[in-house]
């Protein structure tokens, strides 16, 4: 996996601010689409993420959408709300959306805003591997 660029930004007045940049990747699987995320989703990225969540949408809704957040450092509400409005397009289709391997400083934020009630959060370590059937 590519390591995130750190860029600078600049601040308010001469001052500058460190950006990490968002760096997004997929790869199709039969049944379902893996979305890498590393670096920073937040005020500046946000859109980014969201283009790029969009592009696989139009592509064909696959049946299932595992978002491989291991390389994200942090995620701000911005980010969380990207993040909830694809689970509602996916759930419009019938289809799944799954967060795999969520750092801790992003899984404590999923669980401060009870988010981690509503998405699916799933060990990252068998992405490519299709989810086992419930058995009935």
């Amino acid at each position: 996996m590519a390591l995130s660029a750190v860029t600078w930004r600049p601040g308010a007045g001469h001052d500058r601010v460190w950006h990490v940049e968002l760096k997004v990747s997929t790869r199709f699987h039969d049944d379902h689409t893996i979305v890498t995320i590393s670096g920073e989703i937040d005020l500046y990225t946000a859109p980014r993420l969201h283009s790029e969540l969009a592009a696989v949408l139009a592509d064909g809704m696959p049946t299932r959408i595992v978002i491989d957040m291991s390389g994200v450092e942090f995620c701000d509400s911005t980010g969380m709300n990207v993040l909830l409005s694809l689970l509602r397009r996916v759930r419009e289709r019938d289809g799944e959306l799954e967060i795999a391997s969520p750092k801790p400083a992003v899984r404590k934020i999923l669980q401060v805003t009870g988010l981690d009630a509503v998405f699916t959060l799933v060990d990252g370590t068998n992405l490519s591997q299709p989810k086992p059937a419930i058995p009935s």
